[in-house]
């Protein structure tokens, strides 16, 4: 989970018998997430990161460009729920390619905002398909699985999507 933060998927995904590893900047963000999992971690440094750890749960602390594929270790899927639209677009194209890197094109779950991108400035940022294409069609097949209105989750006053691809690396 890139920019995981502490978002409450993390308890949910654990429930369900998923092993979690995520990347996030803030520390602070960290240390809630583990108290309210209830869970204490075991701290350690990587050389520019901080690696939080528990049973089935890895965090690494700092800046995901320093994260390496050996850190991470072996990658079976990605979920980014709030990554990809909390970033300016100069810095998505960095981070993209290094996603796909890290993680050696692990099939992704990416949820987006689509909206008029003058209603608001972001973060949310608006993501349209054209610029997802950009970033990931010359190594995944792309498929929008769902669509959704969803005016009330962020704070534009027109008409706000909210996009659920699926990508897949293509063979």
């Amino acid at each position: 989970m890139p920019l995981c933060g502490k978002t409450v998927d993390i308890a949910w995904l654990l429930s369900q018998g998923y092993r979690i590893a995520g990347a996030e900047l803030s520390e602070l963000a960290i240390q809630e997430l583990f108290e309210d999992l209830k869970i204490k971690p075991q701290v350690t440094s990587l050389a520019q990161l901080k690696h939080y750890s528990a049973p089935n749960l890895d965090i690494f602390v700092g800046n995901i460009f320093n994260l390496s594929t050996e850190q991470l270790g072996k990658v079976d899927a990605i979920y980014d729920r709030a990554a990809l639209v909390a970033l300016p677009p100069e810095m998505r194209t960095l981070y993209t390619e290094h996603l796909v890197k890290i993680t050696n094109c692990a099939p992704q779950l990416l949820i987006v905002f689509e909206y008029p991108q003058g209603s608001m400035q972001g973060p949310p940022f608006s993501i349209a398909q054209e610029e997802i294409e950009a970033h990931y069609s010359f190594l995944y097949d792309m498929t929008l699985l769902n669509s959704t209105q969803n005016y009330r989750s962020l704070r534009a006053t027109t008409g706000v999507s909210e996009n659920l691809w699926l990508l897949k690396k293509k063979n």
